[in-house]
């Protein structure tokens, strides 16, 4: 796996809401498959923001789980925990983003209807990792053609994904390098077409 030949051998600073534990296996079960055993698990917004600050400034790589995607914005763009996890970027650390850890990265967050239960999608600020990039999650999996049709259309971007489940994204400085898994898509002219 990519993001564990990148982390440095340390910790993997690991965020997710409060009352997630019980699945924490889905994240780690595959890193310890492959040989990497320590990482600190930061629930928020039960966390101090000081201590999940210094735990992702301490970090080899971060994981923003997945889950309730407004929450995660909440708890995680709109504090100064973002400003640690840009900075870890910025420095190198290498970013994995699950679901709503991957709706919150790019500079726009767009959660859709499906997802946060409300009548229309919520577009709102993300973390900035991506710039001009819009991200609809699920996608085959939660029928969203017509989301990503309708943000594409709203909201202008140079680039739009929709992901698959069970499907990765590997960006090197801003610019996609790899997919791996099941299905990758993108809105061209309001015409979807597979990438991969």
């Amino acid at each position: 796996m990519e993001f564990v030949k990148l982390c440095s051998g340390g910790d993997i600073a690991i965020l997710f809401l409060d009352g997630g534990e019980p699945i924490m296996p889905r994240y780690t079960n595959l890193l310890e498959e492959i040989g990497h055993h320590d990482f600190t698990y930061i629930p928020l917004p039960s966390t101090p923001i000081d201590h999940a600050i210094s735990k992702i400034n301490q970090s080899s790589g971060v994981i923003i789980c997945g889950g309730d995607s407004l929450g995660y914005a909440n708890c995680i763009v709109d504090t100064p925990i973002s400003r640690s996890v840009i900075q870890a970027y910025e420095n190198g650390i290498p970013i994995a983003g699950f679901s709503a850890g991957a709706l919150i990265s790019p500079e726009v967050c767009v959660v859709s209807a499906r997802d946060s239960g409300l009548q229309n999608y919520v577009k709102r600020k993300g973390l900035g990792l991506l710039p001009d990039t819009l991200v609809a999650v699920h996608f085959t999996e939660w029928n969203e053609v017509n989301h990503l049709k309708q943000i594409t259309h709203d909201i202008p971007s140079t680039y739009n994904y929709g992901i698959d489940e069970q499907t990765g994204m590997y960006f090197h400085n801003e610019t996609l390098v790899d997919m791996e898994g099941r299905g990758v898509y993108t809105m061209k002219n309001g015409s979807l077409m597979q990438m991969y």
